[in-house]
């Protein structure tokens, strides 16, 4: 895998089509055998939460999660004006609070409006925020853009449903294609999502992508990835790991490893969690 983080401007090489990452090359990717067990749904998150911390990755398997954020808010409410962007084009200025209205009565972000106690002063400087990443976000190049929130729901075997939703499919000049993913924060350490999504491609369309790829609209930081065969199967191992562990745990009522990290602050374990405590009290 060749990867590479940059800012908006540098003009990085693209992929070597000829390599075995190359999405010109049809391959076949399993999961391994799975013991049996409940049905287990592994999304993006939940797959980056479990390889951070398994214990954090059960609890959302069994429907409990962080509090939500009025950034979580921000950043979906920017995911939601650039996929319209994408899809029926430019948003123009004078219409831009009202598309981002729509936008909220059209989705769950309704509902967490009440629960978040965002009045209308509050979602006020919230949707110029997204205006704002809107005016970065057209700017990027948009050449060979093909679709956007491209659903992927999969059942590879008996009971294990694998799902996601790539941003963006963009096709590439040299041929395959490049998935990409919003961010409205940093980056961070995007490996482990852009390589579940290219696992999930490749069990779509039997080709891994040409390139992968996390940009920044917020702060102008790139990855980007070149996944190969060994990458898509690496996850797919992962994918049997993680569905065996939990299906034990379910099985013996047992807890799972913890990893504390920054990823903590969000954790709906965290109390009574000895080491995810000690870890946000560092990073307060």
């Amino acid at each position: 895998m060749v990867q590479a983080v940059w800012q908006f401007g540098e003009s990085p090489c693209g992929p070597d089509l000829s390599a075995p990452g190359s999405s010109l090359a049809l391959v076949s990717v399993a999961i391994p055998e799975v013991i049996p067990g409940d049905e287990i749904r592994v999304s993006a998150t939940t797959y980056v939460t479990w390889k951070r911390c398994p214990e954090s990755a059960n609890a959302r398997l069994r429907g409990m999660y962080g509090p939500d954020t009025q950034q979580a808010f921000l950043g979906n409410l920017a995911h939601r004006i650039f996929a319209r962007h994408l899809s029926a084009g430019p948003i123009a200025s004078e219409t831009f609070v009202q598309a981002c209205k729509e936008e909220i009565g059209a989705s769950n972000l309704n509902q967490k409006l009440g629960g978040l106690e965002i009045k209308p002063s509050t979602l006020a400087g919230v949707i110029e925020e997204v205006r704002s990443l809107y005016q970065r976000f057209v700017n990027l190049p948009g050449e060979g853009f093909e679709s956007s929130e491209v659903t992927v729901d999969h059942e590879s075997v008996a009971g294990v449903r694998l799902v996601g939703i790539i941003d963006a499919v963009f096709s590439e000049e040299l041929g395959g294609h490049r998935l990409v993913d919003w961010k409205t924060g940093e980056v961070g350490d995007a490996v482990d999502q852009m390589m579940f999504y290219a696992f999930l491609w490749a069990l779509e369309r039997d080709e891994v992508p040409a390139t992968v790829e996390a940009v920044s609209v917020g702060t102008g930081e790139r990855f980007v990835a070149t996944p190969g065969s060994d990458d898509v199967s690496s996850v797919a191992n992962d994918v049997a790991e993680l569905v065996n562990g939990i299906r034990r745990a379910w099985g013996e009522d047992a807890e799972l490893e913890r990893r504390a990290g920054p990823w903590c602050r969000y954790c709906p374990v965290l109390e009574g969690c000895a080491e995810g405590n000690a870890t946000t009290a560092l990073l307060s």
